[in-house]
């Protein structure tokens, strides 16, 4: 699917996102014009999904991470529908995973204190449907975050 003037394109585009299309055509190797005709392919592929800002939540005020692994109550039909739906409207989960197991679901919070996060937890957490149980985990640090691909 990918040649290897798509993987140069994507390892220098996801290196430096900001570089306009003349500049990622110069440090790729080709015209503008191909770059240009090469990222709309991508995009129209669904290989490039977007292009967004990287928000340093910390530097926000949000000093608290911590990470909910979530068991659903599984004898309701529509447990697994009900509980995303609602979560996904929480402003404070910056993360959805789902699992197969014991663990069905992962939530990553993230609130301005400990006094915040309790109020996050006990007035919209604890509201979802169908909670079965809830292990959570703080976040301490993070050592490796990364989404590039080894091009």
């Amino acid at each position: 699917m990918l040649d290897d003037e798509d993987r140069r394109l994507l390892r220098y585009w996801q290196a430096e996102p900001s570089l306009s299309q003349g500049e990622l055509a110069e440090r790729a190797g080709m015209t503008t014009g191909r770059v240009t005709r090469r990222i709309a392919r991508l995009q129209e592929l669904g290989i490039v999904n977007g292009i967004g800002a990287v928000i340093d939540w910390a530097a926000l005020g949000y000093a608290v991470e911590v990470s909910l692994r979530i068991t659903l109550d599984k004898t309701q039909g529509n447990a697994f529908d009900a509980f995303m739906a609602e979560a996904r409207l929480v402003p404070e989960v910056i993360e959805l995973q789902t699992f197969l197991g014991r663990v069905d679901v992962r939530l990553s919070i993230i609130a301005r204190d400990m006094a915040h996060y309790q109020e996050i937890y006990r007035s919209r957490i604890l509201t979802l449907p169908h909670i079965s149980e809830i292990e959570a985990l703080m976040h301490v640090a993070r050592i490796k975050s990364s989404e590039g691909l080894p091009l």
